[in-house]
């Protein structure tokens, strides 16, 4: 697939980029992995320092990133600049952090001195989607580079202009040469940059589809791989939940990013005592969404990324209706230029809905009415994925209780799943494997080696 830009919100295309052929890429990886050898022998402080530089660079030029994003994926401006300062913030966080987290831990062993150190992996490669071109980036690249790694990525060909923009950005503030590097690359090189010595660990944040085949092929030249999948999160509110603070919340993790978010609360599961009440105070929410040009600051749904995407969600919608769902709002693309779809709520979704077992990239909630209780935490667990999940309610120790019966990466009370730099990040099932983030994450792309010293007599 060839990489080119094009504004979703207009379908003009600014501009198509060449491919790196099979010898470029390896001369590519070959720098990175010479970058990466001296870079690997710098102090914690030289890295912190260099880190610190970057997230300045950042907020310097927030506002043109943002642009940026917006002009490439659709994403409206205000959630562009927000990107732009989370992506900052885990700079400092792992400036500050990184070192503890990769401090030798000692080991009581009887007779002799041990302890666990954490060395640098060598490579990383990144394959990244395009729904936070910069985040999704920093995500994984600022921990490598803190434990010593160089980094390389493949980004989604719909984003271009954001992925050079990251690698310049890295150079500008002070970073050796070519120990970040972007990689244009054709989907058929993928196996080619997986399979070069050069390379030494991969993640991948992307489709099912896309994480079986690299994990297949790094298993196949046993290299480490971390993926971050879809998911298809349910949003649990019981029925002692505070359904004005649940709609005001599952409006944003819905509709946040025009609903193009693995961790978007997908699946709304009602108790039966609160679901049309619930129900009420959310549509009212969903329409007032006014979809239009993502740079009007009046404007709170920008179209989607692609028109492929969109084509897609309006198949999802329409198998679901045919199969007994109704369309309570939308549920239909929207006239003119630009890959637009109305702000859409899907009522009577049950696990026979052709939707169901499917992850929903788009403005689409999916109301699911449960029995009871316990019925609720069926429906949750009811689902090839595993990312993330929300409970709602205002008896803590029964929610805690219930959280542990999720099947998922993480269970959120009463606020919204989010990728945050100080908690572990990933799934299970069909949602991938690994942990990004914190100090768990940082440790991932590390040799964790054992070092046993007896003393001399």
């Amino acid at each position: 697939m060839p990489f080119v830009s094009q504004n979703p919100a207009t379908e003009v295309v600014g501009a198509h980029f060449p491919c790196l052929d099979k010898a470029a890429l390896h001369a590519a990886l070959s720098a990175t992995h010479a970058a990466q050898q001296s870079w690997r022998l710098t102090s914690f402080t030289e890295r912190a320092q260099a880190l610190r530089r970057l997230g300045q660079g950042l907020l310097a030029r927030r506002d043109d990133f943002a642009r940026l994003i917006t002009e490439e994926m659709g994403k409206i401006q205000r959630e562009a600049r927000a990107e732009i300062e989370k992506c900052a913030s885990i700079c400092d966080y792992y400036a500050n952090e990184g070192e503890a987290f990769l401090a030798p831990e000692p080991m009581a062993v009887p007779g002799a001195r041990s302890y666990v150190a954490y060395a640098p992996i060598g490579v990383v490669l990144g394959i990244m989607p395009w729904n936070f071109p910069f985040w999704q980036v920093f995500r994984f690249a600022v921990p490598a580079l803190m434990a010593g790694n160089g980094v390389a990525f493949k980004h989604a060909p719909n984003v271009p202009r954001c992925a050079l923009a990251i690698a310049s950005l890295l150079q500008d503030t002070g970073m050796p040469e070519h120990l970040l590097t972007n990689l244009f690359i054709e989907d058929a090189l993928v196996a080619e940059a997986i399979a070069s010595p050069h390379v030494h660990a991969i993640t991948v944040t992307g489709s099912e589809r896309a994480g079986r085949a690299v994990a297949s092929l790094a298993g196949a030249h046993l290299k480490k791989c971390i993926l971050e999948l879809g998911g298809s999160d349910p949003f649990v509110v019981l029925a002692d939940a505070d359904l004005e603070w649940a709609a005001r919340q599952g409006l944003s993790s819905r509709y946040m990013n025009c609903g193009q978010a693995c961790i978007a609360a997908k699946r709304f599961i009602l108790a039966p005592e609160i679901a049309d009440a619930f129900l009420k105070l959310f549509s009212e929410r969903v329409a007032s969404l006014r979809t239009g040009d993502p740079f009007d600051p009046e404007v709170t749904l920008g179209p989607l990324a692609r028109r492929d995407l969109r084509d897609h969600l309006d198949l999802q919608v329409k198998a679901a209706l045919a199969g007994g769902a109704e369309a309570l709002l939308g549920g239909r693309p929207l006239p003119g230029a630009g890959w637009f779809y109305a702000p859409t709520i899907l009522d009577k979704i049950t696990p026979q809905s052709p939707i169901w077992q499917q992850e929903v990239f788009g403005p689409v909630a999916l109301i699911i009415r449960a029995k009871d209780e316990a019925d609720a935490l069926a429906l949750a667990n009811n689902t090839p994925y595993g990312l993330g999940s929300t409970l709602w309610s205002r008896d803590i120790q029964r929610a805690e209780r219930l959280a542990e019966g999720i099947d998922a990466g993480c269970t959120y009370i009463n606020g919204l799943v989010k990728s945050d730099p100080r908690l572990p990040f990933g799934g299970t099932k069909n949602s991938g494997f690994g942990r990004e983030l914190s100090s768990q994450g940082i440790r991932e792309f590390t040799n964790i080696k054992t070092v046993w010293i007896r003393e001399p007599a």
